[in-house]
């Protein structure tokens, strides 16, 4: 039997019994919780390779969470706060990184809740409902298999995606050497493979790019390259209003002649699957930095070609954010790249040193 599958045999029979558990009190209901805790463990399974393993419990919750909520959106989310917080104790920074949400989000949902039943009162209940619960057998065997499957799925799905993102050159190739028509590049696919979304410990550095550290603490998003040791955008004092969702690009050019662009997002309504940046006619898939426990908010990274990712060319520029689903969480028009790359921890022209600097696009 492989290590990994191993692993994660281990790993499902330990959290099975409370999984259930908590899928019960979700649901309401033992068969439907039974159904869920199982369809968690698939879905997990089928991403195990890429779980980090000290943040499996979060991933694990995390999907629990979504399947429930994708079955019951209508007063899911204030059944799962509570369930959270008075079965599981959340506290209020991790249920809000849980559901995607806003701390201030999960405290409105719990007074809510403790105006029908106060909280002693709710967990007493809890527990008289889970009083002589014996959890059945794990069903191993069906969840690996579905796992599995689920795997091979998105592996194929991988594969196409790179044969499209791979195709454009093929195609300018071809038409070069049968005198096909060569007056423009080849049209790159809207919707190349989503990019990780990788969740990091406060002040976990991340190779960005040669040479470009980004790494995040609590109260915000820090950047270090070549032309500049250190670049911070504070996000915890009222800096980027997070009452309504929004997105920061910044960027620099590299010695390897590519441009570097990074962001915060913010104030978002759900939690972030992929974010893309459309320029040029072409689509790059920026990578995804989440800190566990702060919720609301993380950091976008990506490389584009001189020209086309913010530095001359003249080219219009679309930073999107896609949920899960594919459906738009927030879009930023940028308009007209910048006449040329601003090095990092540089003052824009008419601005004295320490002056506050606007999120976005610095323009010269």
């Amino acid at each position: 039997m492989p290590v990994v599958d191993s692993d994660f045999d281990a790993y499902a029979r330990g959290v099975w019994p409370r999984l259930v558990a908590t899928a019960r009190l979700l649901t309401e209901d033992s068969r439907a919780g039974e159904e869920l805790a199982r369809r968690t463990l698939v879905r997990v399974c089928g991403r195990w390779r890429r779980i980090p393993r000290d943040d499996v419990d979060f991933h694990v919750r995390r999907c629990l969470v979504r399947g429930y909520l994708r079955v019951r959106r209508i007063g899911g989310r204030q059944r799962g706060v509570l369930v959270l917080r008075h079965w599981s104790g959340l506290g209020e920074p991790e249920i809000a990184q849980v559901l995607g949400c806003s701390v201030g989000a999960v405290r409105a949902l719990l007074r809510r809740g403790a105006k029908d039943v106060a909280p002693e009162a709710r967990r007493a209940g809890f527990a008289a409902l889970m009083a002589g619960f014996v959890p059945p057998a794990v069903p191993l065997d069906d969840i690996r298999r579905d796992g599995a499957l689920r795997r091979r799925r998105r592996a194929g799905v991988v594969a196409a995606g790179c044969a499209l993102l791979l195709a454009p050159p093929a195609v300018l190739a071809s038409g070069s050497l049968t005198g096909g028509d060569t007056t423009g590049a080849a049209e790159v696919p809207d919707r190349p493979v989503p990019g990780p979304v990788r969740i990091v410990a406060p002040g976990e550095r991340v190779a960005a790019a040669p040479g470009v550290e980004v790494w995040l603490t609590p109260d915000g998003h820090h950047w270090s390259s070549s032309q500049a040791p250190a670049r911070f955008q504070q996000v915890s004092d009222g800096n980027l209003d997070d009452r309504r969702p929004g997105i920061s690009v910044q960027g620099e050019q590299l010695d390897d002649e590519t441009y570097f662009q990074t962001g915060v997002y913010y104030g978002l309504d759900g939690e972030p699957a992929h974010i893309e940046i459309r320029t040029g006619g072409r689509t790059v898939t920026a990578n995804v930095l989440t800190l566990a426990g702060s919720p609301g908010w993380g950091v976008w990274y990506a490389k584009t070609p001189v020209g086309e990712g913010g530095s001359g060319g003249g080219s219009r520029q679309v930073v999107t954010v896609y949920d899960a689903g594919g459906g738009v969480l927030v879009r930023s028009e940028l308009g007209p790249a910048v006449g040329r790359a601003v090095p990092v921890g540089s003052v824009p022209e008419g601005r004295a040193p320490g002056e506050t600097v606007p999120v976005g696009v610095w323009r010269l």
